[in-house]
């Protein structure tokens, strides 16, 4: 695809899927705004600050913006996640960010593919392998035992943010996992956002065991067919750097960066 292509993705991955809000609004979960700024709390392990762009906030105003957050969540006693893109403006957003007590977490591609072709192809699995859609609690508590297993840190809200967003739509979101036998040996979900043309992909951690041998493409390619299933043109993931050439050689295309600036009291 050509530069111009790339900036048309963006585009629309600016105007259809940001800020992203989960809808319907899972139990439980609130949703609030100050200024151009979403804020959600109750989704996860911490709050979450998005917005499609900041309305040309700068200077003073835009570090009392910042500021507010800081304070709100250093109330709560609860960590908070400001998700910021490579193209956001101002260009020193970072700068005042980490200024007020943020501090950056590792930074993924954002990449937007088309749905069509890879949901021609057919998902193919190892020997001994299945893929199958789960929605029940031990199922995902499964997942999140695999999730640890991997990064060797607590995944727990995992189960929570998923149950949740099941209860709230089963229509929203699908959730699938690679088994082989009684192990989960990977798995990943599909958000199909609301009133638009984009389904997002998430999860894909895999066992170290079980990598290369083409689960993670055959995740990918299951979840484009539900998406396509569902009327989506498009496809977008956050890549970690593991997960962005596979994702590249199968047709995504960066459109930009998304860095995690966490905020912990």
């Amino acid at each position: 695809m050509t530069d111009l292509d790339a900036i048309t993705l963006r585009n629309a991955y600016d105007n259809q899927l940001r800020p992203e809000v989960p809808d319907p609004v899972p139990a439980g979960v609130t949703v609030e705004r100050d200024g151009p700024l979403v804020r959600i709390l109750g989704l996860d392990q911490r709050g979450f600050l998005t917005y499609r762009d900041l309305g040309g906030l700068a200077g003073a105003e835009l570090d009392a913006l910042i500021a507010r957050q800081v304070e709100l969540f250093r109330r709560r006693g609860e960590a908070v996640e400001w998700k910021l893109a490579g193209h956001d403006e101002p260009a020193d957003l970072a700068d005042r960010l980490r200024a007020a007590g943020f501090v950056p977490a590792e930074r993924e591609t954002v990449v937007v593919g088309p749905v069509a072709p890879l949901a021609a192809a057919l998902p193919v699995v190892p020997e001994g392998v299945r893929l199958r859609e789960v929605t029940a609690r031990a199922d995902l508590e499964r997942i999140a035992a695999m999730e640890e297993a991997v990064w060797n840190a607590d995944r727990s809200h995992l189960v929570t943010g998923l149950e949740k967003e099941i209860a709230a739509d089963p229509q929203s979101i699908t959730v699938v996992v690679a088994e082989a036998g009684d192990e989960v040996v990977s798995a990943g979900w599909v958000r199909y956002a609301a009133n638009t043309g984009f389904a997002s992909l998430w999860g894909g951690s895999t066992l170290p065991g079980w990598r290369r041998k083409g689960i993670y493409r055959a995740l990918v390619t299951y979840r484009a067919r539900l998406a396509e299933q569902r009327g989506r043109s498009l496809l977008q993931v956050d890549a970690s750097e593991d997960s962005r050439p596979i994702l590249q050689r199968l047709g995504f295309v960066p459109v930009t960066t998304t860095t995690p600036y966490v905020y912990t009291p």
